[in-house]
C-alpha cells in the first residue's frame, strides 16, 4: 500500500528505513523524500514509526533553499539594511 502518492513510497518501504535506523519522520524524508511535498502521508508515517509528532517536523524540512547563501535576499528581512524613499 501506498504511503506517500507523491513520491510513490510504499508502506513497506518505510518499515525497511524504520529497520535500517530511521526512527524520525524526518530520517524517513532524508532516506526517501516520502512527506515531502504535500504532507499528506506525514501522519501515516508517524504511525507507522509509533510516534506521536506535529506534521510541521517534515513539511518544507527537504525544500531547496529559494535563494542562494551569499545572496542579499538569502538574509532575514530584519538583517537587511532597507531603506524607504522618503515621503513628500
Amino acid at each position: 500500500m501506498y504511503v506517500c502518492s507523491c513520491f510513490g513510497i510504499t508502506e513497506a518501504q518505510v518499515k525497511k528505513h524504520a529497520d535500517a535506523g530511521a526512527c524520525t519522520p524526518r530520517q524517513i524524508a532524508s532516506a526517501c523524500k516520502a512527506g515531502t511535498d504535500c504532507g499528506g502521508c506525514v501522519r501515516r508515517i508517524q504511525a507507522l514509526l509509533g510516534r506521536d509528532c506535529s506534521r510541521r517536523d517534515l513539511v518544507g524540512q527537504q525544500r531547496e533553499p529559494a535563494v542562494a547563501a551569499g545572496h542579499p535576499m538569502a538574509m532575514p528581512v530584519a538583517a537587511q539594511d532597507v531603506r524607504l524613499p522618503d515621503a513628500a
